[in-house]
């Protein structure tokens, strides 16, 4: 998949994006650059040490689930959005693992029927790839659609969960 990269504060995980994508692969993603953040933001001292432990969980349960010994994360997440944003991650939340849905779908679990392409725009704005699985939203059609990482990670996201594509 490439390298990722965490961020975590003492309420949870944060964010999850890739930095670089793999050899030979192409991505959307944004190259790193050498004046990032730290993976842990900007957190006072006393409370290093739960953001510290966020991050090792998330490492750990990522590391299983690439290993395919886990379907399920079992993480405290802290991403910052509006409420709309973070109703549309939860519905994302409910995706199981190996099972994907459409944006009118999500649309019609928030009760927002109408609000596909806002739904569109949320997902894409999604800051904890993979762990809040946007990468599990396909065209109506059974189609692949857009990923921030590209599409190549998409399926290998959706392969590594045995997800039959159109």
């Amino acid at each position: 998949m490439g390298l990722l990269r965490l961020r975590a504060n003492p309420l949870g995980l944060s964010h999850l994006s890739l930095v670089e994508a793999p050899r030979g692969a192409s991505s959307a993603a944004p190259a790193a650059t050498t004046q990032e953040a730290s993976p842990l933001g900007e957190v006072a001292p006393g409370q290093f040490e739960a953001a510290k432990a966020h991050l090792e969980a998330a490492r750990a349960q990522l590391l299983g689930y690439f290993a395919g010994e886990r379907q399920d994360f079992s993480l405290t997440l802290a991403p910052k959005g509006t409420l709309f944003q973070r109703q549309v991650w939860q519905a994302l939340l409910d995706t199981g693992f190996g099972q994907v849905c459409s944006y009118s779908d999500i649309a019609g679990k928030i009760a927002r029927p109408k609000a596909v392409r806002a739904v569109g725009a949320a997902n894409g704005a999604n800051p904890i790839a993979i762990i809040v699985p946007c990468h599990r939203i396909i065209g109506k059609n059974g189609s692949l659609t857009g990923y921030a990482y590209g599409l190549t990670m998409k399926q290998q996201l959706l392969a590594l969960e045995s997800v039959e594509q159109a």
